[in-house]
């Protein structure tokens, strides 16, 4: 679909904007993968999108229930995550100052979106608070 919305080379350029290989090389050089971790890639706007990530089936596997919503873009991808989690059954906490839109607007209007009905919005001291409160 991106190929038919985009054109061939835009299309290409964000499939490969991240870099190519495993998805471990293509991180932030400081970020720590540790054993257990689980890294996958999707190819759709949501990470949670039936048969365009295996990250829900992973989740379940592991019996987690709530993810943290964090990323770019704001209003496009982290969002279609956050609703799709949601109907997936997964409880939602959309970070609200670890994700990042074009405009503030767009930005605001998405957590406003995701407050009203389909998740929480904190920001990150509240949810390392939680995190570290067990």
């Amino acid at each position: 679909m991106a190929e038919e919305f985009f054109g061939p080379e835009v299309a290409e350029t964000y499939r490969t904007s991240g870099g190519t290989g495993p998805p471990a090389g293509r991180l932030w050089q400081n970020f720590t993968v540790r054993p257990g971790d689980l890294l996958v890639e999707k190819s759709a706007a949501s990470a949670f999108f039936p048969r365009c990530c295996p990250l829900p089936e992973l989740l379940k596997d592991r019996r987690i229930d709530t993810v943290l919503i964090t990323g770019t873009v704001t209003n496009v991808c982290c969002e279609s995550s956050a609703r799709d989690a949601s109907t997936l059954g997964f409880r939602v906490i959309m970070v609200a100052d670890a994700n990042a839109a074009r405009r503030d607007q767009d930005h605001n209007a998405t957590l406003y979106t995701v407050y009203r009905s389909f998740g929480d919005v904190r920001p990150t001291s509240e949810v390392l608070d939680l995190i570290n409160a067990g």
